[in-house]
């Protein structure tokens, strides 16, 4: 609440910077002035571009200065080259910005191929690492589909083999109780047992800890003790100093109290007897459990007729299974050739179905062969549409910075012209006043040459060269005056003025100065070349008649 500390810096928190309101005095030009398009973010603070610019407007108003007076036709072409030259060297310097930023353009556009390739790479990559993850996937799942079938074939081999002969054996439920790996003990969840079944049944619930009531009632059961204990702060047994520390003496107290009872101990100690030795006990034996019975053993002949009986049964039961089925057939010999007729249908239909699949295929390959086709001519289409976008792109930028010399230009020419004005004005006022003197020379001379020079000519004069003389000053103050007001209106319409109306009157400006002057060049170049025709058809009669 008293005092806060940002953790930014100061530049960090600027916002645009604080340009100050200024007045021009009139009859000055500031070079600062030739600044003013130049605003923070778009120019300041000045790099070294801003600077270049600079030193070149310096430098194309001091080639102004030097260009030589429009008073005679040697100086006027004189002026005339020394403008050429500065044109070209002009649009030279343009040509080698338009390059540069041609360059920069150039090695953006690498940059972004080079970015994008690298993303395609990318999720190509990708697309085959999550193909070959799914692959493998289908794979393990195939590997473990064969092992647990493996494992399943497995088992019914070691069932088999372990009644090759094919005997009938009972259960032995007495050797399925000793046997603690039979199904009794640990039965198999393939055969249809699932022991986690149910569990719930055997969990504990107690209404004293599963409800909020019965939690109530417990605690109104328990003593207070239980709920709200008591501990006392226990008293320190030796006497310690105000910092806690103990004290030399009681530290000695407790040592000679421990030796003390140490040797109490030693002194009161009871040797122990020695422990007589144990008597042997009579380890009574469990009563014997009865005989297990035991099957006899077949003899081998016996085993041999039983198999052989068997056999003859199976046989027997073979034959009589297979005069059934027999019997069967020719009782129903009808209804099977009416399957056999529906198969044939069925093959019929499985054709039908092979040839629907073959057209589909076909389909679709050529539905792939159309999409490759719509893909091609779509990325086509946005190569040409990248094309024409980078060189609409180029025309503006170019058309921008054109647009911002012809402003430039604009400037200059204003000031190049309101010089040339106040010049004028200047010259024309020096004239008229030379002009007043002479006429009033003349007429003093005249009139004392003549000797009818008198006192009313004479303060009529006076009174007239006075009225003269104050209307002309109230003139110039009113015109001041009137130049300051239309001086602030240019200054305030040139601080309200927006792009697109600089723009337009560069634009007026341009269509009113440059285009008729090249409409007179081309109308003069038509006319030398009218003109050209006439005078070579003089040169040859000239030189015919001469020769």
């Amino acid at each position: 609440t008293l005092g806060t500390q940002t953790d930014y810096r100061d530049g960090e928190a600027q916002t645009d910077p604080y340009s100050p309101e200024y007045v021009v005095p009139s009859g000055s030009v500031p070079e600062l002035l030739t600044l003013a398009t130049l605003t923070w973010g778009r120019g300041l603070p000045a790099g070294l571009a801003e600077v270049e610019m600079i030193e070149r407007a310096r430098e194309k108003r001091a080639w102004e200065a030097t260009l030589p007076a429009m008073d005679s036709a040697s100086q006027i072409t004189k002026r005339r080259k020394m403008m050429d030259d500065m044109e070209r060297k002009e649009w030279a310097f343009r040509e080698q910005e338009i390059e540069k930023l041609q360059e920069v353009r150039l090695e953006v556009l690498k940059k972004l191929l080079w970015r994008r390739e690298e993303n395609q790479n990318e999720l190509d990559a990708k697309r085959l690492d999550d193909h070959w993850q799914n692959h493998q996937k289908a794979k393990e799942e195939k590997i473990k589909k064969i092992q647990h079938d493996c494992a399943l074939m497995l088992r019914k081999l070691i069932a088999k083999r372990k009644n090759v002969m094919g005997k009938l054996e009972r259960r032995d439920i007495i050797k399925e109780y000793t046997d603690f790996a039979s199904q009794t003990y640990a039965p198999l969840s393939r055969i249809g047992y699932f022991p986690d079944n149910h569990s719930e049944r055997y969990m504990v619930k107690n209404f004293y800890l599963n409800t909020f009531a019965g939690l109530c009632e417990l605690e109104a059961s328990l003593p207070d003790s239980v709920t709200q204990v008591k501990i006392k702060a226990p008293k320190p047994k030796y006497s310690t100093t105000k910092t806690g520390f103990i004290k030399r003496s009681a530290r000695l107290e407790v040592e000679l109290a421990q030796v003390h009872q140490a040797l109490l101990e030693k002194k009161n100690k009871v040797k122990e007897p020695k422990k007589p030795l144990r008597f042997l006990e009579k380890v009574e034996k469990p009563v014997p459990r009865p005989p297990t019975p035991v099957l006899e053993k077949p003899s081998i002949e016996e085993e041999e007729t039983e198999l052989a009986v068997i056999c003859l049964q199976k046989l027997l039961r073979g034959r009589a299974i297979q005069n059934m089925m027999f019997e069967g057939k020719e009782k129903r010999l009808e209804l099977i050739q009416e399957l056999r007729t529906t198969h044939a249908l069925q093959e019929d239909g499985q054709l039908l179905l092979k040839a629907e699949e073959q057209m589909t295929l076909a389909l679709q390959q050529q539905h792939d062969l159309q999409m490759h086709k719509l893909s091609s001519v779509e990325n086509h289409l946005a190569r040409e549409e990248g094309r024409a976008l980078a060189d609409i792109f180029d025309f503006l930028s170019k058309e921008l910075v054109r647009l911002q010399e012809e402003r430039k230009i604009h400037a200059f020419v204003m000031l190049a012209e309101r010089q040339r004005r106040m010049r004028e004005a200047e010259e024309s006022g020096r004239r008229q006043l030379e002009e007043r003197r002479r006429q009033e020379e003349d007429e003093i001379f005249k009139q004392a040459r003549e000797g009818y020079c008198t006192i009313d000519s004479y303060l009529e004069d006076i009174i007239l060269s006075s009225m003269e003389n104050t209307a002309e000053e109230q003139a110039r103050e009113e015109i001041q005056r009137m130049a300051v007001e239309i001086n602030d209106i240019a200054y305030e319409m040139e601080s309200r003025r927006t792009r697109l109306q600089s723009e337009e009157i560069v634009a007026e400006l341009v269509y009113d100065f440059l285009i008729p002057e090249a409409q007179k060049m081309s109308i003069r170049e038509k006319v030398r070349q009218s003109q050209r025709k006439h005078i070579y058809a003089a040169h040859q009669l000239i030189h015919r008649g001469t020769e």
